[in-house]
């Protein structure tokens, strides 16, 4: 019998888990399987149809969000009704919780005999712990990527399973660096610097201009210096017509295996905070964190909405240290970004030591074990299993 799933995933980020989950479901549930949902090029290369491009959901920052708030709940509409029509074995919502808890909370009133499951728990322990009532209220399954957080939501009574950090099976710690710079006529001994303005328009409009003016600093100092910016097709025109201006060599990709190719041949990078970071720490890539959003969204996560957190990379969380430098908010300068990544550059025992620091951070979140795409796919096909043999 033919089953199909429905997977959501509202930005780059969870593309690349959803895209990893489809192929994991595949292996184990065979050839019965099916997918419809909203997903990027991970998603697409799984076979996915997207409902409508996820780029429209790819936005960040209260502030930022405002003005697409209309359309964004009329695709929630549409999205909801597509389900009803299709009627899935199971929604599978990754991430993007703003989106996808509205999803889950229409299907969990309008559809409740649809299996809801949540991929990516929000960071109640950072935040709103409160919302850990709303995710047991609307979810049959919660899967986390961090091993502390299951008894977060177990205590309200939410099944919840630890998958491990897919980041692990991304092969991002596999590529080839002296291909790359054959590829691109980049000299062997010449610094490279691959910079990573984030994904979604309200980053990269932020980013680049304090990124190209950092990257002006350091080329007086660096000679041959060369950019590498592996891009996202969410904000692919915006780079390349943004480092079209840089007054140095700079080579714009995309595509996974571009990109991990990129950090093999780079020397440092300086990227927006994120899952990259975590890319970076599996590929060895000494990195410098920055990340802005606007003033407004700033205050009022901090003020209105008790954001506390003392790192905001994941790698520096695991580690409970500054492993990779964070520049943020008033801190994300031309000047300061510049002189972290000078410090990679110009003193090798700083990176290594950042190297260093990042693979243990790696084997903490489950490189060696098994596969956490594996994981997720069992929890599913086990949660739908279940439901089936009730019915």
């Amino acid at each position: 019998m033919e089953r199909l799933i429905y997977i959501i995933a509202g930005e780059p980020s969870g593309d690349l888990l959803g895209g990893r989950l489809m192929a994991g479901l595949k292996a184990a549930g065979g050839g019965g399987l099916r997918f419809a949902g909203i997903g990027g090029e991970a998603m697409r290369a799984e076979g996915l149809d997207s409902l409508f491009p996820m780029a429209e959901l790819a936005v960040m920052g209260l502030v930022e969000v405002l003005p697409r708030l209309p359309r964004i709940l009329r695709r929630i509409d549409e999205t909801v009704a597509d389900i009803a029509a299709r009627r899935p074995a199971a929604v599978v919502t990754i991430d993007s919780w703003g989106f996808t808890g509205r999803v889950q909370k229409r299907l969990q009133r309008d559809l409740p005999d649809i299996p809801r499951i949540h991929y990516v728990a929000p960071m109640v322990w950072a935040w709103k712990p409160g919302r850990t009532k709303t995710l047991a209220a609307v979810l049959d399954l919660l899967m986390t990527l961090l091993p502390f957080e299951p008894p977060w939501f177990e205590k309200e009574g939410l099944r919840t399973v630890h998958v491990g950090h897919s980041v692990v099976e991304s092969g991002a710690g596999r590529g080839d660096g002296a291909a790359f710079r054959r590829r691109h006529g980049i000299v062997p001994d010449a610094p490279v610097v691959v910079v990573l303005p984030g994904s979604r328009h309200s980053e990269t409009s932020r980013l680049l201009p304090v990124f190209a003016a950092a990257i002006a600093r350091l080329a007086p100092r660096h000679p041959g210096l060369t950019v590498v910016a592996p891009t996202v097709e969410t904000v692919a025109a915006e780079v390349r017509s943004a480092l079209a201006a840089w007054p140095l060599p700079t080579v714009v990709v995309e595509g996974r295996a571009e990109k991990y190719d990129a950090f093999a041949a780079g020397n440092a990078a300086l990227a927006a905070s994120g899952t990259v970071a975590l890319e970076l720490a599996l590929a060895g890539l000494p990195t410098v964190i920055a990340y802005k959003v606007s003033p407004v969204s700033a205050f009022i996560a901090t003020r209105f909405l008790g954001l506390k957190l003392k790192y905001a990379t994941l790698v520096n969380m695991v580690m409970d240290a500054p492993v990779m430098p964070e520049l943020l908010q008033d801190a994300c300068r031309p000047e300061s970004l510049a002189e972290a990544v000078a410090t990679l550059l110009d003193r090798p025992e700083t990176a290594a030591a950042q190297r260093q620091a990042a693979a243990e951070a790696m084997r903490r979140l489950g490189l060696g074990g098994p596969s956490p795409s594996a994981r997720a796919a069992g929890a599913v096909l086990d949660l739908i299993a279940q439901r089936q043999r009730r019915i």
